[in-house]
């Protein structure tokens, strides 16, 4: 029995790509989809969303957390 290949979407570009451990840019399709997302996470183009918590004093106001 021969392994299924599976195919998924190139997270930049979304063009199929194989996904086997002969591709060396999984999940991307090139190395230049791959450095591109790279840049983005490097120039905080990506961010984890964060809840505010109300109870705790805003950092950016002058005086704060100051008794």
């Amino acid at each position: 029995m021969t392994p299924r290949r599976r195919s998924v979407p190139c997270p930049h570009c979304a063009k199929a790509v194989e996904w086997t451990t002969e591709n060396r840019f999984r999940p991307f399709c090139s190395e230049r989809c791959k450095l591109i997302d790279l840049g983005a996470w490097a120039s905080e183009s990506y961010r984890a969303p964060v809840a505010e918590d109300p109870t705790e004093p805003d950092d950016s106001e002058p005086g704060a957390g100051t008794s």
